[in-house]
C-alpha cells in the first residue's frame, strides 16, 4: 500500500514541561542522572524530563536522537548551564545555545534535524503504526567529549491489543487503514480522518488514527484520490464515497453509531464540512485543521469542480453550515501561507452563528503556525516539504517552532472534544 505524506507534516518525539514522579531504573554515567516520569509513553504523549548529579554551573550538552522509517537518524542537541543544585530541566530553562532557542520543554525533540538536507523541507516519520507500533529515543547527556548519561525512551503509536485492517476499494468500497481499540473496550465516538491535496491515505492521519483507537476511540484514516481504486486527482469527488466510509465506521465494534466525527484537512475541510451539512444523521461533529470556509476547485491539473452530490457538481463558493448535527472546532495557523485558512476559520463560526447553530462552535488561530498547524504532536517537520501530486515544495508559513506548539495545545482540542460526547461528558470534559 501507498502512503500519503501530508501537507499537515509531521514531527518526531518531544520531551514535555515539568517532572513529576520519575519513574524507572536511570541510565548512568559517571554521577548524572537521566530522570523522566515515564520510560514507555504513547506518542502523543509528552516525556518529562530532567537532568541531576551534574557539577552547579556545569555546562552539558543534551542530545535526543531517533530513526525514521528509512532507519535515518534524526538528532537534536541542546547546551544548558546546570542550576545551584546540579539540576538541569528543560522545561524552566533556556539552552545556552542548540537547535530551538527559549524555555521549551517540547523544544529538544521537535527541534530535531535530519543527518542532512535542509530540515524545513523534510518532515520526520517513524514507521506506520501496522508495520512497527513504537520507536525509540536515545536521550544523551556529554560534557567535555565524554558522554556523563544515556536512556531510551519508548514513544508508542499503538497500544497493545489495537487492531488494524486494511480497507481497499474492491472488498470495503474505500481505502483507508482502519483501527480499532481492543477488544472489549465500551463503545466511544468514532473517528474518520482525511486530509489534502496530497491525496492517497495521509501518513499524518494514520499516526492519528492508530493513537485515538490506542485512546479507545474507533479511526479511520481515508484516501479519496491518488490511491489505487480511487481518482487520479481531486477532482469530482463524490461525497457519497466519505459517507460510505462513515457507515463502515459506524457499524465497528466499540463505534458509538450516534457520536461519529469527521476530520478534514486543509481540502479535505470542504469535504468533512460537506459531509456534516449533508449527513446531520451519520456525522455527529466536525474538526477542521487548516480549513476553507470555500468549496473550491479541482486540482491537479484539470481544474473544474473538486465535489459532487446525487452526481452534480456541489457548487462552488461559501461552504453551507446550517445543518451541522453537532459540534465544530476548526484549527488554523496565522502564518498560513498556502491560503488564508485564519480568516476561513472566523468565517466558518460567522456562518454558524448567523445559522443559529445550537451547536457548540470553536475557532483557534494559533500565532507563528501555518499550514502544518496539525495534527499529531510532537513529530518533527519543516515548513517547505515537498508534495508529490503538485510535483514541488509547497510554503506552508509559519515556523517549526509556532507549528509544535500548535500541533500541542490542537491535539488536546480534539482530546477535548470527543470527550465531551461521551455520556456525562461536556465540553473539555
Amino acid at each position: 500500500m501507498r502512503w500519503g505524506r501530508g501537507s499537515a507534516v509531521v514531527l518526531a518525539v518531544v520531551l514535555g514541561a515539568g517532572l513529576a514522579g520519575c519513574g524507572g531504573a536511570p541510565a548512568r554515567g559517571g554521577a548524572a542522572v537521566i530522570e523522566v516520569d515515564a520510560a514507555s509513553t504513547l506518542a502523543d504523549q509528552p516525556v518529562r524530563l530532567r537532568i541531576t548529579g551534574l557539577a552547579p554551573g556545569e555546562e552539558v550538552t543534551v542530545a535526543a536522537t531517533a530513526a525514521d522509517y528509512r532507519s535515518v537518524s534524526w538528532q537534536s542537541r541542546a547546551v544548558f548551564r546546570a542550576d545551584a543544585h546540579g539540576v538541569v530541566a528543560p522545561d524552566t530553562t533556556a539552552p545556552l545555545s542548540g537547535t530551538y532557542q527559549g524555555v521549551d520543554g517540547a523544544g529538544l525533540l521537535w527541534s530535531m534535524n535530519p543527518p542532512s538536507g535542509d530540515p524545513e523541507q523534510a518532515s520526520f516519520a517513524p514507521s506506520l503504526p501496522q508495520a512497527k507500533p513504537s520507536f525509540q529515543v536515545r536521550i544523551e547527556v556529554s560534557a567535555h567529549g565524554k558522554q556523563l548519561a544515556a536512556r531510551d525512551v519508548t514513544r508508542r503509536l499503538q497500544a497493545d491489543g489495537v487492531s488494524y485492517r486494511e480497507l481497499t476499494t474492491a472488498a470495503d468500497r474505500v481505502a483507508g487503514a482502519l483501527f480499532l481499540p481492543p477488544p472489549g473496550t465500551a463503545r466511544h465516538p468514532a473517528v474518520l480522518l482525511f486530509g489534502g491535496s496530497e491525496g492517497d491515505i495521509g501518513v499524518d492521519q494514520v499516526y492519528a488514527a492508530a493513537l485515538l483507537a490506542s485512546r479507545g476511540y474507533p479511526a479511520l484514516a481515508l484516501g479519496y484520490f491518488h490511491h489505487a481504486g480511487l481518482p487520479d486527482t481531486l477532482h469530482d469527488i463524490p461525497l457519497e464515497y466519505f459517507a460510505t466510509a462513515a457507515g463502515l465506521l459506524a457499524a465497528q465494534p466499540g463505534a458509538d453509531p450516534a457520536q461519529l466525527v469527521a476530520v478534514g484537512y486543509s481540502r479535505g475541510s470542504e469535504a468533512a464540512l460537506l459531509l456534516g451539512q449533508d449527513r446531520p444523521d451519520l456525522v455527529h461533529g466536525v474538526i477542521v485543521y487548516a480549513p476553507s470556509a470555500e468549496v473550491t476547485p479541482g486540482m491537479f491539473p484539470t481544474g473544474g469542480d473538486a465535489w459532487t452530490l446525487g452526481g452534480r457538481p456541489v457548487p462552488q463558493g461559501p461552504v453551507p453550515l446550517d445543518r451541522i448535527g453537532g459540534p465544530v472546532l476548526a484549527l488554523a495557523g496565522a502564518e498560513d501561507a498556502l491560503w488564508p485558512s485564519a480568516d476561513s476559520a472566523r468565517r466558518i463560526g460567522q456562518a454558524l452563528d448567523a445559522a443559529h447553530d445550537s451547536h457548540p462552535h470553536q475557532e483557534i488561530v494559533y500565532p507563528a503556525a501555518g499550514h502544518g498547524v496539525g495534527i499529531v504532536p510532537y513529530l518533527a517537520a519543516g515548513t517547505r516539504p515537498f508534495l508529490p501530486a503538485a510535483d514541488a515544495h509547497l510554503q506552508l508559513g509559519g515556523t517549526r517552532a509556532g507549528n509544535a506548539a500548535a500541533r500541542v495545545a490542537g491535539w488536546q482540542q480534539v482530546l477535548d472534544l470527543l470527550a465531551g460526547l461521551e455520556p456525562g461528558g461536556g465540553p473539555g470534559a
